[in-house]
């Protein structure tokens, strides 16, 4: 996992900060590049704005926020998380530097790609998680870290899911509700099960021993948490198949209550006092919300599963690496691992962002709202952390 603080041996690089460790560039230009799309998509959706994308407008929003802007997450994430893993140097240097243009290049080539020809926005989009994949590989195999490859597992399978949403879009499929979005999506939950599931327990046991609270949570990844992603698997797949079908949606309930039951092991209720953590909890809890709204909505079809998939898209996906973010750019940049007022208000847009956009499939208002939250919580961390983000580490 991704500590909160690393040995950081870093190789020799004397160029900008912005390239000294993979998460400076691809933490704060994801956060910039997801609330300028917002910006752009809020007055595209009635029309008000023409975007000179191939996709259409709802597609094109969805593509970007969850291949381009959590691409860029995993990204950052992975690059300052393996070498944790492996006890190897960090990517950094004009290797990062290539890495990223390369994810701005395929951000810019999906933007117009009405302007290029059909298959050069597809294979820019893809390139960066493809190249991102190999250097992941080589630094997994070389480090001899095999119990990591189920990561790389699921960053392939998120390739293969962003190639077919191309498809899909390519032959006049509506993309935003297609195989490539669930599978996508699914992924990125699955992404989340699997390392929130070792970041949130050992974060929570190590915050409660220090405030020698006798409470701890179930240590992670023990027999419990592997049946359950194993089962989730199944369960996810069967919803990814069959989006409409009574048997999936009994399988996303089922999901639903699986992780409610492990989330429980972890002792959420007794980290409130703590933001950095309790956000954590909070954004998890979206993942067992999200897959029970859905389940209930293809039984009861009352309001569609657009809202109700935006509390995995924006709730577990959005606030969750906003979590991710916040704690490993303060424990990475040598600050103290405290959420000021600034943090917790960059939090509570989040969070409300999420709830209005559910409310959103009722209330058709709200979704403006929802945008305007959403811009200004990753905008406000753009804000508060780019500065961190762009400056060397202080010296020890």
């Amino acid at each position: 996992m991704m500590a909160d603080t690393s040995a950081e041996h870093m190789p020799v690089w004397h160029g900008p900060a912005l390239f000294s460790f993979g998460f400076r560039p691809f933490f704060l230009f994801g956060a910039l590049w997801v609330a300028l799309a917002m910006a752009l998509w809020l007055p595209a959706l009635p029309g008000a704005l023409a975007l000179p994308t191939r996709f259409d407008p709802v597609s094109w929003h969805a593509h970007e926020f969850l291949f381009g802007y959590l691409g860029a997450v995993l990204a950052g994430f992975l690059l300052t998380a393996v070498p944790n893993w492996t006890g190897r140097l960090p990517i950094a240097g004009w290797r990062l530097a290539a890495l990223f243009a390369l994810w701005v290049a395929g951000r810019v080539a999906v933007l117009v790609s009405s302007h290029l020809p059909e298959a050069v926005a597809p294979a820019l989009d893809l390139a960066f998680p493809l190249f991102l994949g190999g250097l992941i590989l080589r630094e997994i195999v070389a480090g001899r870290n095999w119990r990591n490859l189920i990561v790389l597992g699921l960053l392939a399978v998120f390739v293969l899911a962003n190639g077919i949403f191309h498809i899909e879009a390519l032959t006049g499929t509506y993309a935003a509700q297609g195989l490539g979005l669930r599978l996508g999506l699914a992924t990125g939950i699955m992404m989340i099960a699997v390392i929130g599931g070792r970041i949130i327990p050992s974060f929570t046991r190590n915050w409660l021993a220090k405030e020698n609270d006798p409470v701890r949570p179930v240590p992670p990844m023990q027999r419990f948490d592997r049946a359950i992603l194993l089962a989730s698997i199944a369960l996810l797949m069967l919803w990814v198949a069959g989006p409409r079908d009574m048997q999936s949606a009994a399988a996303l309930i089922a999901f639903g209550g699986l992780h409610l039951a492990r989330q429980a092991r972890w002792t959420p209720l007794h980290t409130w006092r703590e933001p950095l953590l309790w956000v954590l909890h909070a954004a998890y809890l979206f993942i067992p919300l999200g897959a029970l709204a859905i389940g209930l909505e293809q039984i009861f079809g009352t309001r569609g599963t657009a809202g109700a998939q935006h509390l995995w898209m924006a709730g577990a996906i959005g606030a969750m690496t906003l979590a991710v973010m916040t704690r490993a750019t303060l424990g990475h940049t040598g600050q103290s691992l405290t959420a000021n007022r600034a943090t917790v208000a960059i939090y509570f847009c989040i969070f409300c962002s999420v709830l209005s956009r559910y409310l959103g499939s009722v209330h058709s208002g709200l979704t403006h709202l929802s945008g305007a939250l959403w811009l200004a919580a990753f905008a406000g961390f753009a804000l508060v952390y780019g500065p961190a983000l762009l400056r060397p580490r202080p010296e020890k």
